[in-house]
């Protein structure tokens, strides 16, 4: 069993799959029914923030898919946000550094195709494969 945290783009393209650029082994372990995949509050305000401004199309309950794909919602913890503002400066964006921190203090595999996250002490999955 293998405890994965997708990141914001890993997560659409799995919901978009087709035409998407999740890649075979990726898929393989997202639907593998023995992982137990999660997606974190972090990114679901990322996408909602994105769509507001125009910057993305992607479906408006994610709750609602979350739940229908059988993924594990991973909420925000002020331990989360404290290690999350302590990372080195190694990626600026704030919603990466938080799943970065939750990935360490929950001891998740990231999945992701950003190749600033592996900077960190991170276990990562590629995204992309």
């Amino acid at each position: 069993m293998r405890r994965i945290l997708l990141d914001t783009h890993a997560l659409l393209w799995f919901i978009a799959r087709s035409g998407s650029s999740l890649g075979p082994e990726a898929l393989a372990l997202i639907i593998e029914p023995r992982n137990h995949v999660y997606v974190s509050v972090a990114s679901t305000w990322e996408i909602s923030i994105k769509r507001a401004l125009g910057k993305l199309q992607a479906p408006a309950d994610m709750d609602a898919i979350v739940e229908d794909k059988s993924l594990s919602k991973l909420p925000f913890t002020l331990f989360h946000g404290d290690l999350a503002g302590a990372l080195p400066a190694l990626h600026n964006d704030p919603f990466d550094r938080m799943l970065i921190a939750q990935a360490q203090v929950e001891g998740l595999e990231l999945m992701t195709s950003d190749h600033k996250m592996r900077q960190y002490k991170v276990r990562c999955i590629n995204a992309a494969q």
